[in-house]
């Protein structure tokens, strides 16, 4: 099978298609013909040596998420059959012609989307449910901050928050993504090159925030959090060292949490898996929830397609088409 490997740690144009064994698939896998794999900012990080695959998952081919067709099911897989239609979530391996993934963590691609939008779904879907109502518990009629509200995890929150009923408001580095967050039903947006979104939400403070940002937003957050607010990290871009008033903690009752989805086991994501599917997908089929794909790329592209991903140019997913 053809795939995108990383030959050294450095920039984009270290990914090069190369040839590799097509992979062996365990009695409760199911091998996937790869119709499109979802690009992701881990997948920069891995290529530049900062997010090493977990053990038993290929080292050097990025790709968290992907959409295609089941070709082999192993010896006690139930509930799949050869020639179903899935998105599913990896722990690496999607830039390839061919994975084997856990049967456990594939859904049912719904009949309304092709396979480039539902592989621009698994980890985006996957990390806001889990970050924002498992975690955050975010409630109707709460406020929620989203930092990065025009990346693919922001496009998702806004949208599942907005289902969920709560208000919604989202930082963004320009206008243009301002105002695409507000057609997606974000209530507010702050263009963080503009304006400071603590002193914009200090006399409204929110109930929740999910950051991937980190560094200096750390104490700007905790300032405009309601008491018993939440705060939530899924990354920290721009510094993971800061420093905690414990004080200020304790009198607002605030929680904190952080986690990283990529190296939980089989067993959380496949009771994550089973939870979004009863949960989340009825949203996707009937429409309350829309992919945004901003640009599809080849495999023999997957260079310039990371070079987009590192721009922050983009409002939405970036895809390889896996033909």
């Amino acid at each position: 099978m053809k795939a995108v490997v990383i030959t050294e740690y450095g920039a984009p144009e270290v990914l090069k298609t190369e040839d590799r064994p097509i992979p062996e698939i365990g009695k409760d896998d199911v091998l996937v013909k790869v119709k499109a794999a979802g690009i992701n900012r881990p997948d920069v990080f891995q290529r530049m040596g900062n997010y090493p695959a977990p053990k038993g998952v290929p080292a050097n081919i990025p790709g968290l998420e992907i959409a295609g067709v089941i070709e082999k099911i192993g010896a006690d897989v139930t509930g799949f059959s050869i020639g179903d239609k899935v998105l599913a979530l990896l722990g690496g391996g999607g830039y390839a012609e061919y994975v084997s993934v856990p049967a456990l963590q594939c859904l049912p691609i719904p009949q309304n989307l092709n396979f480039e939008e539902a592989a621009s779904l698994p980890e985006t879907i996957y990390t806001v449910y889990h970050n924002v109502f498992q975690r955050g518990n975010l409630q109707s009629g709460e406020r929620i901050l989203i930092h990065g509200g025009s990346s693919g995890i922001g496009i998702t929150a806004i949208q599942l928050a907005k289902a969920s009923g709560a208000e919604v408001i989202v930082t963004v580095g320009d206008d243009v993504k301002g105002e695409k967050c507000l057609e997606l039903g974000a209530d507010q947006f702050i263009n963080y090159k503009k304006q400071d979104f603590e002193a914009v939400l200090k006399e409204h403070p929110v109930h929740l925030i999910l950051d991937m940002i980190g560094g200096d937003y750390f104490q700007k957050n905790i300032n405009i959090l309601q008491e018993e607010g939440r705060l939530v990290y899924i990354n920290a871009m721009n510094g993971n060292e800061v420093t905690l008033n414990i004080f200020q903690m304790m009198q607002k009752r605030l929680s904190i949490m952080g986690t990283t989805l990529r190296s939980r086991d089989k067993a959380f994501k496949a009771e994550l898996t089973a939870s979004i599917r009863h949960n989340i997908l009825p949203l996707i089929e009937t429409g309350k929830f829309v992919p945004v794909i901003y640009k599809v790329f080849s495999m023999e592209e997957a260079a310039q397609a990371h070079h987009l991903m590192e721009s922050n140019k983009h409002i939405g997913k970036i895809i390889l088409k896996i033909d």
